[in-house]
């Protein structure tokens, strides 16, 4: 923006179940994360877990972990290495047979019906280090392109690292002090430690060492300079929010504000409609073309469309400027919507060769922006380019969508999570003209699911400890469907049908 400074605000709130994480530029959202309040994410996560079997002709191993499906662990990336448990943390070799106990470390979460793949090679994140306790490895980021910078911090981190061991120089090393660095190495050796006399007596299927759950790692690495404002909406989560940025100088705890509104905070920052957009498969562009997201198991196909767009030149300039919008849109969406694996894009077909190597430029262009790993193939004569994009959180679409009952499976609905969200954006909306007492109609199995998972628990406790919600189960309403009539009568009016939700 010319002449004023951008707004850079972050949304914390654990709603429904969920912690939500957002960060918006002006408004507009640019990142969403979200993982569950109570079990949170698994990657990252060291467990303690035995050999399930081993496969030769997969060279593989499946890993009793505890978690719903036995994990995955590739042996072809080096040979068996396990920890043993007698407290010296050293690693030793042989090869895995069924019932040894390993310690393992997520590395992809599980996904769909693909159980999580787990590495031997265990590894603790900081805020400038990764400690890499039996790996003997040093790496930086590629972000830091100051060689003079590179080659002090490498000579550091050398010093630093005992026999056997290594570290990776994350972007934030470039700002550290040799006293930081130092600091932040023994306290990460420290954690190993303690995960492997953890290990010693922790049962089978237990983890022993647990990632930092999702508001603390975006307090630890994402927020950049310049931040506005912190709106938390969870009172619990903002004395957190609060301690935390009181430990960072360029911080502090003025810019943390605990939002207190009658209304949803999503929708009073103008965000439940881009929330909403996310559920969406259609995206338009601003010339009038669009998107089509198409999600399977293996990968996900985005078609690109011309059209409300007719052009004002010849078809070939019409399509090439449709294709330079698309791939710069592309690369928003896939951050936005943290899309992961393979994509497939099948951009409108273009004759000229120039034409396809300027789009693909420009994909990789706007792709070069993103903190995920991102690889761009060159475009096929079809005007299909292939690229992924490391998976490292959840598809936004997980979160937002589920399997459609009604169809068995073979389309995708709003999810039940996403449902709550939009109901109790409208039961705020109710208690703020001063209503006590609140009717939901609502699709019959949505309203169970609501009760079975305890989508309202924690506002059940909070602000609505003087509030009543009832929920009026229609088999005729689809998923998507609800009503939301405030009530004030005494006594209250309902068929017999309604069930007090709390």
């Amino acid at each position: 923006m010319s002449g004023s400074t951008m707004r850079k605000e972050w949304f914390f709130d654990r709603v429904c179940g969920e912690q939500i994480v957002i960060y918006a530029e002006d408004g507009k959202i640019v990142d969403i994360e979200g993982e569950n309040a109570d079990h949170g994410a698994v990657l990252g996560n060291i467990y303690k877990g035995r050999v399930a079997n081993v496969v030769p002709g997969m060279q593989a191993a499946f890993i009793a972990c505890g978690l719903e499906r036995n994990c995955y662990l590739p042996l072809d990336e080096g040979a068996s290495r396990f920890a043993s448990y007698d407290g010296s943390g050293n690693a030793f070799m042989r090869d895995l047979k069924e019932g040894d106990e390993v310690l393992v470390q997520v590395v992809k979460s599980p996904r769909g019906n693909k159980g999580a793949k787990v590495s031997l090679d265990l590894s603790i994140v900081g805020k400038t280090l990764i400690y890499l306790p039996r790996t003997d490895f040093l790496g930086i980021s590629r972000k830091i392109d100051d060689p003079d910078i590179r080659t002090a911090l490498l000579k550091e981190a050398e010093r630093q690292r005992l026999p056997g061991e290594g570290f990776i120089l994350r972007t934030a090393a470039a700002n550290a002090t040799r006293r930081h660095l130092k600091t932040e190495c023994e306290y990460l050796r420290r954690l190993y430690r303690s995960t492997i006399e953890a290990a010693q007596t922790a049962p089978v299927g237990t983890a022993v060492y647990r990632e930092a759950d999702l508001p603390f790692k975006v307090m630890r690495d994402s927020l950049g300079d310049g931040v506005t404002k912190l709106y938390v909406g969870n009172e619990e989560l903002y004395r957190r929010i609060l301690t935390l940025a009181r430990m960072r100088a360029d911080l502090g705890e003025k810019r943390v504000v605990h939002y207190t509104g009658s209304t949803s905070m999503y929708k009073q920052f103008g965000l439940s409609e881009q929330i909403y957009a996310l559920a969406q498969p259609m995206v338009w562009l601003e010339n009038g073309a669009y998107l089509i997201f198409d999600r399977t198991e293996a990968m996900t196909v985005i078609d690109v469309n011309t059209g409300k767009f007719t052009g004002e030149n010849d078809l070939e300039s019409t399509v090439f400027e449709t294709n330079i919008l698309a791939a710069r849109e592309i690369a928003r969406q896939v951050r936005l919507r943290n899309v992961g694996g393979i994509v497939a894009v099948d951009f409108i077909d273009m004759t000229e060769e120039e034409h396809r190597t300027a789009v693909t430029e420009e994909l990789e262009k706007a792709l070069s922006s993103d903190r995920s790993k991102c690889r761009v193939l060159p475009m096929n004569d079809l005007c299909v380019t292939l690229f992924t994009r490391k998976r490292t959180t959840r598809e936004i679409s997980t979160l937002l969508l589920q399997p459609c009952r009604r169809c068995q499976g073979r389309g995708e609905m709003l999810s039940d999570f996403y449902m709550a969200l939009l109901i109790r954006s409208a039961l705020l909306d109710c208690f703020a003209e001063g209503y006590r007492a609140a009717v939901v109609e609502l699709n019959d199995e949505l309203a169970k699911n609501l009760i079975a998972g305890r989508y309202f628990r924690a506002d059940v406790v909070g602000g609505w400890v003087d509030k009543r919600v009832y929920l009026l189960p229609n088999k005729e309403f689809a998923q998507e469907k609800f009503t939301v009539r405030g009530d004030n009568s005494e006594p209250l009016s309902l068929p017999d049908s309604a069930q007090l939700l709390f």
